[in-house]
């Protein structure tokens, strides 16, 4: 039977038992019951083939029945996995998008506000990194429970991206506050470390809020306002909340303006080194000068190295433009004396490259600048993302014969321990704490103390900032080597530069000038 058509089959059984019954009837009708004896085995046959139909088609419903509800669940699956972030269940960002619009419109109707909290780790990639992806995805999972923990009831939660989360829900315009506590609550619950089971990981969150009573737009539009709060947490210091304000938007894009002009500025060369004198301090003798970015914008001038090193480094363009800003430097410094040195710092994303030491040593040849007059400063807040990679680039600069200085030493990064691991040739002195000294004698105790650390550990120290004689007699007394700020010139281009030291006598390559020649003139 199960290779026939059901239909088929049923209409022939049915026909059978009509005709016998047909039968049937004509006979008994025109000789009586008795007649009919012959005709009791067919009626059978008939009534048990329509039996059999009967069960086969209640089978084959189930059946139907059946493959209908799978069909229906993996439907069904298929939708929440459309939907779903299968890390850590939270809705993906389409889904955010879809179920958010509709929530603000009910919000609306029932006079209330949605608030949307967008939500990104602090340094997650740099978690990544040292423990591994498996590591990185449950963290995440456990950060998306920790968050779910916070959240109202009726809210809706979305990874939107590697580790960014987006969370709405409706609130009573009237009391902002409860949006507030609640993101003060998942900023102080995501800082606490989180055990792992092997291991315990430590990690942060800057938060972005945008309200939608006052961002009356789309969905969309409220998504962008939130993450765009949460980047300015992150620029405040990051863990911490933020709630948008249309300045910031107004900010973002005057960034974006100036990472387009930074992105052709660079290769245009408008990007130019700018030369800071270093005096010894118990001879008054030039001994060099450190390497400044400068950038003249041709609309709007001067444009601050705050305002544009920031964008180079969270852009990646940071390693062209320190490339740019060395080949001029090394081919400007080539004929000065050859005792003056460069000293150029290069940033934490710089040290991230392995690379970086043969970078330096092929702009060196290309550029013929001697490596022994080169030293390159490296910031605190370097060490701390990877040690054993600063100590591999710091220990290859050292083989070439390149001078590696501690610079703003007392900002609270580094320690003593890394002043020990790392082979550096100098320290120096964050120029806040030179600048307080007059008025502040912790800073003159810290200073005096970072002296006395360089003298025990043999390392000069160069105390940055120095703008007037009395901070200078005072650097002076406190052991500091080298002095560097205003007292002793403002930063200058190339050509005022070599004009400066033409009248020092300083051009001669390979010449030594006399100590009352090196003098530079206050």
């Amino acid at each position: 039977m199960r290779t026939l058509p059901i239909g088929l089959v049923t209409m022939a059984a049915v026909a059978l038992c009509v005709i016998v019954m047909g039968a049937v009837i004509v006979v008994v009708t025109r000789n009586g019951p008795a007649a009919a004896g012959p005709l009791v085995w067919p009626l059978t046959i008939a009534l048990l083939l329509n039996l059999a139909v009967i069960l086969e088609g209640r089978r084959r419903h189930r059946e139907l029945a059946r493959r209908l509800r799978h069909q229906l669940d993996s439907t069904e699956g298929a939708r929440r996995l459309s939907i779903k972030d299968p890390l850590t269940g939270f809705l993906n960002r389409r889904a955010l998008v879809e179920e958010g619009a509709a929530m603000i419109q009910d919000a609306a109707q029932r006079r209330l506000a949605v608030a949307m909290l967008m939500i990104d780790l602090d340094r997650f990639k740099t978690i990544n990194d040292l423990h591994g992806h498996a590591v990185g995805d449950s963290l995440l999972a456990r950060v998306a429970a920790e968050i779910s923990s916070e959240l109202p009831p009726l809210s809706l939660a979305a990874r939107v991206g590697g580790d960014e989360f987006g969370c709405i829900f409706a609130f009573n315009p009237a009391d902002p506050q409860t949006v507030q506590r609640i993101a003060e609550r998942l900023v102080s619950r995501l800082a606490c470390p989180i055990d792992l089971g092997d291991t315990s990981i430590h990690v942060s969150a800057s938060i972005g809020i945008a309200r939608s009573d006052q961002e009356r737009a789309s969905i969309e539009t409220l998504i962008r306002a939130a993450d765009i709060a949460m980047y300015a947490a992150k620029e405040a210091g990051r863990n911490r909340f933020s709630w948008f304000d249309p300045e910031m938007a107004r900010a973002l894009h005057a960034r974006n303006e100036l990472e387009s002009a930074l992105r052709a500025a660079i290769p245009a060369g408008q990007i130019v080194p700018h030369f800071d004198p270093q005096i010894d301090l118990a001879t008054g003798q030039l001994l060099g000068f450190e390497v400044l970015a400068r950038w003249q914008h041709p609309l709007q001038g001067q444009i601050s190295p705050d305002r544009f090193i920031p964008i180079a480094e969270r852009t990646g363009m940071i390693a062209d433009l320190s490339k740019s800003v060395m080949r001029q430097a090394f081919h400007a410094a080539r004929d000065w004396d050859s005792a003056l040195t460069l000293s150029i710092n290069v940033s934490a994303v710089q040290l991230r490259d392995a690379w970086l030491p043969q970078k330096i040593i092929k702009l060196l040849l290309e550029t013929g600048f001697p490596a022994h007059r080169l030293e390159i400063e490296i910031t605190e807040r370097a060490l701390l993302e990877n040690l054993a990679l600063a100590q591999s680039i710091i220990g290859s600069l050292k083989n070439q014969g390149i001078r590696v200085a501690l610079d703003d030493f007392g900002t609270g990064y580094s320690s003593l321990g890394h002043l020990r691991a790392l082979p550096f040739d100098r320290i120096k002195i964050d120029r806040s704490f030179v600048q307080a000294i007059a008025a502040d004698p912790d800073s003159a105790a810290l200073v005096g103390a970072v002296a006395s650390i360089g003298a025990s550990l043999n390392l000069p120290v160069t105390a940055e900032g120095i703008e007037d004689l009395a901070a200078e007699t005072r650097m002076r007394a406190l052991g500091c080597a080298r002095g560097q700020g205003y007292l002793y010139g403002r930063p200058t281009d190339a050509a005022n530069t070599r004009r400066l030291l033409a009248e020092r006598r300083l051009l001669s390559a390979g010449t030594v000038a006399a100590p009352a020649e090196r003098r530079l003139a206050s």
